[in-house]
């Protein structure tokens, strides 16, 4: 029985779905393109850490928070990126017993590396989808998850 005669057809088009779909894809690429760049190593649970570090650092438990997940499995990430180099933890200056997730030289590297993949996803995405439809998206997009944006870095467009 297909999705549309069984009364599912609404699983497969809901905006969650679709946004998943094409978050799947676009992160599938960025990584593709890490890949071919040098970073192999580089997971897609590593961007859910990178993705909410602030450059100057982050506490692991804002880091949790903003990545929703618990302390233990973003400290399970952070181990993770200290083995590959990316992330260190130094000491927090405004609290001994507190540490800061931070980007290594080499992190800072593979950050840029990522932006540079990013921004070469995105134009193959604006490539199939057309401009005016690209424009709608992120305009759209950052409308509604506006609240929900919480890194810290200056925003620079």
């Amino acid at each position: 029985m297909n999705a549309r005669k069984s009364g599912t057809a609404w699983r497969h088009a809901n905006v969650g779905r679709l946004l998943n779909n094409a978050v799947r894809r676009f992160e599938a690429r960025v990584l593709e393109l890490m890949s071919a760049r040098g970073h192999a190593e580089t997971r897609i649970a590593h961007v859910g850490l990178t993705r909410n570090l602030d450059v100057e650092g982050t506490r692991l438990t804002e880091l949790a928070r903003r990545a929703s997940m618990s302390k233990q499995a973003m400290g399970e990430l952070v181990d993770q990126c200290v083995e590959l180099g990316l992330v260190d933890r130094i000491p927090d200056p405004s609290d001994g017993r507190a540490r800061i997730v931070k980007f290594t030289p080499a992190g800072l590297i593979w950050l840029n590396a990522f932006r540079d993949a990013v921004d070469v996803a995105e134009r193959e995405m604006r490539a199939e989808l057309g401009k005016a439809s690209m424009e709608a998206i992120l305009k759209g997009l950052a409308a509604y998850g506006a609240s929900f944006d919480t890194l810290d870095d200056e925003i620079v467009r």
